[in-house]
């Protein structure tokens, strides 16, 4: 199991500063909508420039026609990251024509598919789907595996079921971890390390427990120490 860093922080240089603390540690970094949309490429690059073993995955959950999501993710070769995310509410069509525009390069990065947010609750979630979350997920994730997707973002919850419906190889990012039990936030099924470990997740996604903490290099040793 791998840890990746949410950077969620208000400001460039205030994800930058985080970085700085945790440079040293084998771990992925997540750039999602916020810092993505506000910073761009010269973050990524920026990123690179502190520690270049860093790997980092762009979470912008692309979800349009098939054509355009095939356009974006060829795009995104360009700009040097490791793993990002579609979403698999687009449908396999779109699913598999991202995933045949970028067959031909070399070195891509891994696509994972977003099943259903950890925000949702089960009433919510099926007012919009009209199924339970774990039904949908396993659909999702089917999709997405027979599709030649990597994985699939999904809640800890649901992992150790899609992997037995598709392969152990099978790639599961859990977001919504915390990782010793703190406060769930916004998130709705959060899960803690313990529950990621039994339910075979391959990476944790972690946020605030980690850039709110007064020493965020000692959360990520810790984490790191319980993997």
């Amino acid at each position: 199991m791998q840890l990746c860093v949410a950077l969620d922080l208000p400001s460039m240089e205030e994800n930058l500063a985080l970085i700085e603390k945790i440079k040293n540690y084998p771990i992925w970094l997540k750039v999602g909508l916020r810092s993505y949309i506000r910073d761009g490429k010269p973050f990524i690059d920026a990123i690179k420039t502190i520690n270049p073993e860093f790997k980092i995955f762009l979470d912008l959950k692309l979800y349009d026609i098939p054509n355009t999501m095939a356009d974006a993710a060829e795009s995104i070769l360009g700009l040097g990251v490791d793993m990002f995310n579609i979403h698999a509410s687009a449908g396999r069509k779109a699913m598999s024509e991202v995933m045949k525009r970028l067959e031909p390069y070399e070195n891509r990065p891994l696509v994972l598919a977003v099943t259903a947010l950890t925000s949702f609750e089960e009433n919510e979630f099926s007012h919009v789907y009209g199924e339970t979350i774990a039904s949908k997920a396993d659909r999702f994730a089917q999709d997405a595996h027979e599709s030649g997707l990597d994985g699939v973002v999904c809640s800890a919850y649901e992992s150790a079921s899609i992997k037995s419906l598709t392969s152990t190889q099978f790639i599961t990012l859990t977001p919504g971890i915390r990782p010793f039990g703190e406060d769930a936030g916004d998130q709705e099924r959060v899960a803690t390390i313990e529950i990621a470990h039994q339910e075979k997740v391959d990476f944790i996604v972690v946020g605030r427990p980690i850039y709110k903490a007064e020493n965020p290099a000692e959360v990520v040793e810790k984490i790191i120490a319980s993997l």
